[in-house]
């Protein structure tokens, strides 16, 4: 066949068969890490390069993304850590292959903490490879520099992260040919192929990957100065995260709010009649006991009647940060476990790309969601007969969609394919195909009555709701349903249709009921994700396009570093509140405001934001960074009365003669606490070992206290043994310096 393109794709949609498999390479992956053999990374042979000239390199994020792309290009060869066929040879990252360097890869002597070396702000900035991936990173490079290899194109996950993780694995291989980029919120065939018939050039996402190398600088000064100053300060590793440390004052700050807050009584009389009506509150008993009084038995007169109808619109779809709040108060997912889930179907082609803040779809996705909504509605068992009306145009917004659109099922769904999933995983893809119905759905529509009583001068009000259309009501309660999780319904019994303005009540009855005002609530990993969203919310403009702290694709992360960093734990039984620890609180106490403010931190997000669109320089977001560290080193000063709060658990055996701080017992020694201070004695003591002693507690505490020590036993170098008083004196480096005094 003659072709009349150079495009080797273009080739391809006219030679490939239509879904065409590898899972014998996806075995041979599997295979490959479970024995541990490490790649081989001889290339192709000449003649191999010969007859596969002008080929594209595909590098995905993870194995199975690439599997995916290799079965829609034709790279059917299975080589060692990669697959060629057709003109393409796609490949694979293993995460963040390289990193920003640590402060000793700088300067070795960074790798001890001393203030005298803060800030450290590095210039130019360095990267190096993870060891744990070294070797994909050295197959990387040398496919990259095969002299065959005509373009790259950069498959990573499509979004900022991803965008990061190419650039600095392409950069530091020297890498200088082309580069395209495939961007698809879906890895189904038919998403692929046209991703791949229409792939963007790479300099269209410059912006985007400079946000995502400004954000990781950031959290690295932010991260190792501050950690190394408050730690210096106080003794333990203090860990401080421009994101994590604010989440975590939150929950410190409502736990404070729950152990401050004095519940309160308050009294309510009601009317019991045809209907029940409550008055206001009265903080007094017998205030609200003599309003009872002078009701009961009177009679009591409607005086107003108030009718509205309320249409409650059908929900949005699911962005990543809804669908792990609601996940959590259903079935009690940490927002990781849901993040795990959703990622999971993406590679299984059953939803649509996660880490999106989106809720909407674009206006080009119309035209397929009726045949969708109706297939995913024949796939779940709880909804089979349904019939919906399909109201396409409520989820299309091409303004409200940014990198990504909403979470949805794919078209690629099928009862086989759902057969496979876990527990957990089917569980999130049964939410997201019930949003999608309730999405496009009818609204709900109720009635809501309002009646005002009169009685012995005063008025008592009752109200009532009745479900006239439960529209997409529907879905979502015969979902709740089939988990055993049923919805709060909206109607609400207590006002009869019937009862009408001037209607009258003879012989009242009332009575009066008890109320105590509740403090706030400990956060879920549902209510915590919405108040790191809304986080600095009402600072910021309208327009602006993100406010609160964090990301999508960063707060669940966000979570579990303060959980197994020890800084909060979770409590309770299916949906656990997250509660801080002893030592959240003790660090969040130690804090300026400005370390611990969720506004500052939600200001950086919308910056980071705006140096994405190119409306704001990135050199300028971390010189505000930068000025903020320099404060904190130059007048940060420890508390003398925190220094409690953090204890080594270790014995203080005296007081550091040089600095003042404790010396602690250490199984090697006696060390001050102060970690810019030098000072230790070793148990393993040369001085003591070559007179036949060991340095004992009751010595090293004489030493620190009085300067000498009396010793008996010591044995001369003639064998004879002595007494003495042993001398400490501190040379220049305040290392301690010893000397016998005999007599």
């Amino acid at each position: 066949m003659r072709y009349f393109t150079d495009s080797p794709f273009e080739r391809l949609m006219m030679d490939v068969p239509h879904g065409h498999s590898l899972a014998a390479e996806a075995a041979w992956h599997h295979e490959q890490q479970a024995t541990g053999k490490p790649a081989a990374f001889s290339l192709s042979s000449k003649s191999e390069r010969r007859s596969s000239l002008n080929s594209t390199l595909i590098i995905a994020e993870k194995p199975s993304v690439a599997l995916a792309i290799a079965a829609v290009v034709g790279a059917a060869n299975r080589k060692n850590g990669y697959l060629e066929g057709n003109g393409y040879l796609v490949s694979w990252c293993v995460g963040h292959l390289v990193s920003l360097a640590q402060p000793e890869n700088y300067d070795l002597r960074l790798a001890r903490w001393r203030r005298a070396d803060l800030p450290i702000l590095p210039d130019p900035w360095q990267y190096v490879p993870n060891e744990k991936t070294k070797k994909q990173l050295e197959l990387l490079n040398a496919l990259m520099n095969r002299p065959d290899i005509e373009t790259v194109v950069c498959a990573t996950d499509a979004g900022r992260e991803g965008e990061l993780i190419f650039r600095l694995v392409y950069d530091y291989c020297h890498c200088s040919k082309p580069v395209k980029r495939l961007w698809t919120s879906s890895l189904e065939e038919g998403a692929i192929r046209e991703g791949m018939a229409h792939l963007k050039d790479a300099a269209e996402y410059d912006l985007l990957s400079e946000a995502a190398l400004c954000r990781a600088k950031a959290d690295w000064l932010v991260g190792i100065n501050l950690t190394r100053l408050y730690t210096l300060l106080y003794g333990p590793t203090l860990s401080i995260g421009r994101v994590m440390t604010p989440t975590l004052a939150m929950i410190v700050e409502r736990e404070k709010a729950i152990a401050d807050f004095t519940p309160k009584l308050f009294y309510t009389v009601h009317l019991l009649c045809s209907c029940e009506a409550a008055s206001e509150r009265f903080e007094d008993e017998q205030e609200a006991q003599a309003l009872a009084d002078a009701c009961n038995g009177q009679t009591a007169e409607i005086i107003r009647v108030e009718k509205k109808t309320r249409s409650d619109h059908p929900p949005k779809l699911y962005d990543l940060t809804t669908l792990q709040r609601e996940a959590n108060q259903l079935f009690g997912y940490t927002a990781q476990q849901t993040l795990d889930c959703a990622q999971s179907l993406y590679e299984k082609k059953l939803t649509t790309y996660p880490r999106t803040d989106s809720r909407f779809l674009t206006r080009d996705m119309a035209s397929m969601l009726p045949d969708l909504a109706q297939a995913v509605a024949a796939l779940l068992p709880f909804e089979q007969g349904l019939s919906l009306p399909i109201h396409a145009e409520q989820v299309i917004n091409d303004a409200g969609v940014s990198d990504h659109h909403a979470i949805i099922p794919t078209q690629s769904v099928t009862a086989e394919r759902l057969d496979t999933l876990t527990n957990e995983e089917l569980n999130i893809f049964n939410m997201l195909a019930v949003r999608l119905l309730c999405a496009v759905g009818e609204p709900h529509v109720i009635e809501e009555r309002t009646l005002t009583l009169f009685c012995a001068g005063h008025t008592f009000t009752a109200t009532g709701k009745t479900d006239t259309a439960l529209g997409w009501r529907i879905p979502e309660s015969t979902f709740y349903g089939s988990i055993g999780h049923p919805r709060e319904p909206d109607a609400q019994a207590g006002v009869d249709p019937a009862l009408c303005e001037h209607q009258r009540f003879f012989g009242v009855r009332t009575v009066v009921k008890k109320g105590l005002t509740t403090p706030p609530k400990r956060y879920t990993e549902a209510t915590l994700l919405a108040a790191m969203e809304n986080a600095g919310a009402e600072r910021f403009p309208d327009e602006a396009e993100r406010k609160g702290i964090g990301t999508p694709a960063t707060r669940a992360g966000i979570i579990e570093k303060l959980v197994k960093g020890g800084f909060i734990e979770r409590r309770g039984e299916k949906i656990k509140q997250l509660l801080p620890t002893d030592k959240g609180r003790n660090l969040i106490a130690v804090l300026p405001e400005t370390l611990r403010s969720p506004l500052l931190t939600a200001q950086w997000e919308n910056q980071l934001r705006q140096v994405e669109h190119g409306n704001l320089a990135s050199d300028d977001f971390l010189s505000s960074i930068e000025t903020m560290i320099r404060d904190q080193v130059d007048h940060a000063q420890a508390n003398p009365q925190a220094l409690t709060l953090f204890p080594t658990g270790r014995r203080k055996v005296a007081k550091c003669p040089c600095c003042g701080y404790p010396v602690s017992e250490a199984e090697k020694g006696y060390f001050c606490e102060n970690r810019e201070c030098n000072f230790g004695l070793f148990k393993d003591n040369k001085f003591f070992a070559v007179r036949g002693k060991k340095l004992d507690a009751a010595t090293a505490v004489a030493l620190l206290n009085d300067g000498k020590a009396a010793v008996k036993g010591m044995i001369a170098k003639s064998g004879k043994k002595y007494d003495g008083t042993v001398v400490m004196e501190l040379d220049e480096s305040v290392r301690p310096c010893l000397r016998v005094v005999l007599g």
